[in-house]
């Protein structure tokens, strides 16, 4: 930077410039520079080794071979049309997935404020003044007369990234805008998972109203049967009043299951990001098929799939880079700067070449002693590294965990539904019985209203039953990190992308 307070000579001449290195000089200098910046202090980054499972229990290791059920896009898992349909709103509505949206934008604008340190810093700076025994300008004049004074400066500065600070700050960066693209996945592959849970209990709660209905009507009946003969003077008035008392109960679920559905229905809209209200749908929960197969694929695998993992992967990326940042701290840091602009005074010299101003130096600046600053900074980079480290293994391991949970509750489930089907057709035959018997005399109310009575919690279960069976198939595709391949767009619009055409080959001489 030229010193102001330099006074120009009456013709406008400047103090005699620098002493100028010599080319050669410069050149083997500038490239012995380069030839240091190839190298950057601090650890390369290396994946942490992972004890990775060798199958999943009770799976056969021919179905974890083939084609993994997370290499299927979402709409190809959910065929509802109803469904598909409110997925593809939640992804265009929903606050969580815009906000995730907006988190990318900062990091991409912070890894783009990181890229640019690679660059010189060019400024610029001007001033003019004009009066009379100026104190503060770039002369004096006693003599009392007035002159003027223009100054039009352009400045660069540039820093040599030695020690690999700046590629480390970059690393660092690029390690946190990448984390937030995969938080934009995890949120969609969460969002896509929830509106398929939410949507799967709303029909389970129908599904419920019916039985509720159904049972209620049933009660009505039995309740009319048992008036008939009362009336008949058949039956007792216990008859009629346990009856009665039956039936209010299973008509006290209705207005329970319309308020669960209201409030279901209310939850889906916040995920659609529309206001509360009803949801149209159409399908009925048994309709909604599972496939009978669905292969895991190979446990190494989901370290390349699960969003979760990769955010954690990328965040030991970054603490990585902060321990190469923190030990470039220790080197000096050297820096080019480079002026070039013109200043006269009087004003009327400034079109003569005396005007010229220019000047090329170089800086260095490093740490002499901080009272053991810089190290305590170091050792609190690599306790974060350690942190990150420990915390990918952590959610690694809770990977495998979820897929394993997952497979095992889906076989288990299975066979629950097995027996409570037989359950319910048993109470069913029973009722049915009961009734014959009670219109022959051959039993009581009570055998009748047992059987009942029975039969409603028998269905109810089987409804949830139901609905566990088809939410471990939701959390089974969101534990293997399902859609991994898929683009974003093809997450918004529900449906892949046109393949590119093939290039064909060109022919050989």
């Amino acid at each position: 930077m030229m010193d102001n307070t330099r006074p120009f000579s009456r013709s406008g001449d400047l103090r005699r410039p620098p002493a100028r290195l010599p080319l050669p000089f410069l050149l083997v200098l500038l490239t012995g520079l380069a030839l240091l910046a190839g190298c950057a202090v601090g650890p390369k980054y290396q994946r942490p080794e992972v004890k990775v499972p060798t199958g999943y229990r009770d799976v056969p290791t021919a179905a974890q071979q083939r084609a993994a059920f997370a290499d299927l896009p979402w709409w190809e898992v959910f065929k509802d049309p109803t469904l598909q349909e409110l997925i593809r709103t939640a992804m265009v509505n929903n606050h969580d997935l815009r906000a995730a949206v907006t988190r990318i934008e900062q990091a991409r604008q912070v890894a783009l404020q990181a890229r640019a340190q690679y660059f010189p810093a060019v400024d610029y700076s001007g001033g003019a003044s004009y009066g009379q025994n100026e104190f503060l300008g770039a002369a004096s004049n006693t003599n009392g007369e007035t002159e003027g004074t223009l100054m039009v400066l352009a400045s660069a500065a540039w820093e040599l990234d030695l020690w690999g600070r700046i590629r480390r700050l970059n690393e660092a960066a690029q390690a946190q805008y990448l984390a937030t693209e995969e938080a934009r996945r995890s949120v969609m592959l969460s969002l896509a998972g929830d509106v398929a849970q939410a949507y799967f209990e709303l029909l389970t709660l129908q599904l419920q109203l019916d039985i509720a209905r159904r049972t209620t009507a049933s009660f009505d009946d039995t309740l009319k049967l048992f008036t008939q003969r009362l009336e008949g003077g058949v039956a007792s008035r216990l008859d009629t009043s346990r009856a009665a008392a039956a039936r209010a109960l299973a008509a006290a679920w209705i207005p329970e299951l319309e308020r669960l559905i209201a409030i279901k229905e209310n939850q889906l809209c916040l995920l659609l990001g529309q206001p509360p209200g009803p949801i149209r749908t159409e399908a009925k929960l048994l309709e909604q098929v599972i496939p009978p197969d669905i292969p895991p694929g190979l446990p190494s695998a989901l370290l390349e799939r699960r969003p979760d993992v990769r955010i954690a992967e990328e965040r030991l990326r970054y603490t990585n880079a902060q321990v190469g940042i923190a030990t470039a701290a220790f080197f000096p840091r050297i820096g080019l700067t480079a002026l070039f602009g013109q200043g006269s005074q009087p004003l009327d010299e400034i079109t003569s070449g005396d005007a010229t101003i220019w000047s090329l130096a170089g800086n260095i600046a490093g740490p002499i002693y901080r009272g053991g600053e810089l190290k305590a900074r170091k050792r609190e980079a690599i306790a974060a590294w350690e942190q990150a480290r420990l915390d990918y293994e952590r959610t690694a391991l809770g990977a495998f965990r979820d897929v394993a949970n997952a497979l095992v509750s889906r076989e288990k489930f299975e066979a629950i539904r097995l027996e409570q089907v037989r359950a319910v057709q048993a109470y069913e035959e029973a009722v049915e019985v009961a009734l014959k018997r009670y219109v022959a005399g051959f039993a009581s109310y009570y055998e009748v209203l047992e059987a009942q009575q029975q039969l409603f919690p028998a269905e109810y279960s089987l409804a949830q039953t139901e609905l566990n069976r088809r939410v471990v198939f939701i959390q089974l595709y969101k534990a293997l990190g399902g859609g991994w391949n898929l683009q974003t767009a093809e997450w918004t619009e529900g449906r892949l992308a046109p393949a590119a055409p093939e290039t064909p080959p060109e022919p050989r001489n």
